[in-house]
């Protein structure tokens, strides 16, 4: 996870020191790509969140009948 942000900082770095259109892109590309991953990530644990409350309520119900 850190290697994201050590790359999107390295990244923005070399942007601030030369802007450039190859560093301007590739900053791009990183943030692009760290995005992605962070988005990914969240996807997951908000799936495994519904899953446990789904699971959570069910067993509740079930201890209700």
């Amino acid at each position: 996870m850190f290697n994201f942000l050590d790359e999107r900082k390295q990244a923005k770095m070399q942007w601030v020191q030369d802007p450039s259109q190859i560093s301007v892109d590739t900053r791009n590309n990183v943030r692009h790509e760290a995005s992605g991953h962070f988005k990914n990530k969240k996807k997951a644990y908000l799936k495994a969140e519904i899953v446990e409350l789904e699971n959570n309520s069910k067993t509740k119900i079930l201890g209700l009948l």
